[in-house]
C-alpha cells in the first residue's frame, strides 16, 4: 500500500490546503491521473498521482491545511486487499430530507473562487441552468481578497529569495550574442506560416538554452543536502509574471527534444494555465534548470536569483540594435545578452562560460534548432 502526500510545489512551499478531491474511495487511478486540487500562494494547482491503484481512503478532508510529506490518501497496488475496516452500527431511521440542491460551478471558476477567496454557496450563477461562471466569481471578488493572495505570493517569493542568497554561493557570467542570423531566419519561416502557428523570438532563446544544457550538465539539476543531482532530462523553467502580481515559473518539459513548433504551443498553453490558474503540481516541481526574460519591458541586462533546489537560472535582456563588428567593419546588429546565475557548489565559471558559447553558436545556426 502507498500513501498519497500533499506534494512540494516549489522551494517557497511549507504547507497546502486542499481544496477539493476528483475522486472517491474505490475509484481505480492511473499514473498521472489528476486525483487532487491543492491551494497555495501560488493559486490552486492540479495534483496528479504518480502510482497506479485503486483509492482506500481519504486520510484528509477538504478545507484542511496540512504541511508538505502529510500523507492524504492511502492507494492499494494491484492484488492488495483492502484494510478491514470494523462495521458501523446501523444508524437509527429518520425522516428522508431532499438535499439541498447544489450550484453547477466550471472548473475554472472553482479555481479562480479559491484564489480569490469566494464563497461559491453564496453567489448566483449566470451560466446556463444557473452554472456558476468564472466572470461571476470574479464580479464577486472583494479587492481585499486579491491584495491577500498578492501579498501572500510576494512573502513566499520574499522567503524563497532570500533563502537562495543566504545559501547558495551564486556567481554570475554574461555574453552578447548577435541573434540576425537567428531573426532573419525566423522573419523567412513566418513568412510562410499562417498567424496562430508563428513563433515567437523567446521560443529560439528556450531551445538554444535546453540544447546547450547537453554539453553543461553540471548546470542541470537540483542541489539536496547530499550533494547535486543531475538530471537527464532538461524540462526548462518558464518564469511568467501574473498580472495580478508575483510569478511562477512552471517546466516545460524535455524542452531540448520538442521541435520549435511544439515549443511554441506548448509555451502558449503553458503561460495561459498559469495565468487563468489550471497548472499541474508535476510542472511546478519538475524544473530542472529557469529561464527568465524582460526583454518586453526594455531591460538589456538581467541579474536573476536562483530557485532552489535547482543551481542555475538564464536571464535574456530585450534584443537591441547596436554597432557590431563583423570582418573588420562596424555594421548594425541586432543582438541580445544573457547572463547566467549558477551554484558555485555544482558547477565553476568555466562550465558556464562554455554554456554560454553554446548558447550563442546555436543562435547562429537557427535552422539546426
Amino acid at each position: 500500500m502507498a500513501e498519497f502526500c500533499m506534494p512540494s510545489l516549489g522551494a517557497d512551499m511549507e504547507a497546502g490546503r486542499l481544496v477539493e478531491w476528483r475522486v472517491k474511495p474505490g475509484d481505480r487511478v492511473q499514473a498521472g491521473d489528476i486525483i487532487a486540487v491543492v491551494e497555495t500562494q501560488k493559486g490552486a494547482i492540479d495534483v496528479e498521482i504518480f502510482q497506479s491503484g485503486v483509492v482506500e481512503s481519504f486520510l484528509v478532508e477538504p478545507g484542511r491545511e496540512v504541511p508538505v510529506g502529510t500523507p492524504l490518501a492511502r492507494i492499494l497496488g494491484e492484488g492488495e486487499a483492502a484494510t478491514a475496516v470494523p462495521a458501523a452500527p446501523a444508524p437509527t431511521p429518520a425522516a428522508t430530507v431532499p438535499p439541498p440542491a447544489r450550484s453547477r460551478v466550471s472548473p475554472v471558476a472553482r479555481r479562480r473562487a479559491v484564489e480569490l477567496g469566494v464563497d461559491l454557496a453564496a453567489l448566483s450563477g449566470s451560466g446556463e441552468e444557473g452554472a456558476i461562471t468564472l466572470a461571476d466569481v470574479e464580479r464577486a471578488a472583494a479587492p481585499a481578497a486579491s491584495q491577500d493572495r498578492a501579498g501572500a505570493m510576494r512573502r513566499a517569493i520574499a522567503a524563497a529569495m532570500s533563502r537562495a542568497k543566504r545559501e547558495i554561493p551564486h556567481y554570475y557570467l554574461s555574453a552578447t550574442f548577435s541573434v540576425e542570423p537567428a531573426l532573419a531566419w525566423l522573419e523567412a519561416e513566418n513568412a510562410r506560416r499562417p498567424l496562430p502557428e508563428r513563433i515567437l523570438p523567446a521560443v529560439l532563446l528556450l531551445k538554444a538554452t535546453a540544447l546547450a544544457l547537453r554539453a553543461a550538465p553540471e548546470l542541470n539539476g537540483t542541489y539536496a543536502g547530499d550533494g547535486f543531482r543531475h538530471s537527464d532530462d532538461i524540462h526548462l523553467g518558464v518564469a511568467v509574471f501574473l498580472r495580478s502580481g508575483g510569478l511562477v515559473a512552471p517546466a516545460l518539459r524535455n524542452a531540448d527534444r520538442s521541435d520549435l513548433s511544439a515549443l511554441m504551443h506548448e509555451l502558449r498553453d503553458l503561460v495561459a494555465r498559469a495565468r487563468s490558474g489550471g497548472l499541474r503540481a508535476s510542472e511546478l516541481s519538475a524544473p530542472t534548470m529557469t529561464v527568465t526574460s524582460l526583454g518586453e519591458q526594455g531591460v538589456e541586462v538581467v541579474l536573476p536569483v536562483i530557485i532552489p533546489p535547482q543551481v542555475a537560472i538564464v536571464g535574456f535582456g530585450s534584443i537591441v540594435e547596436r554597432p557590431w563588428v563583423e570582418a573588420g567593419a562596424v555594421v548594425a546588429r541586432r543582438v541580445v545578452t544573457a547572463s547566467l546565475a549558477a551554484d558555485h557548489r555544482a558547477s565553476d565559471g568555466h562550465c558556464g562560460a562554455l554554456f554560454l558559447q553554446a548558447i550563442g553558436r546555436l543562435l547562429q545556426e537557427p535552422e539546426k534548432l
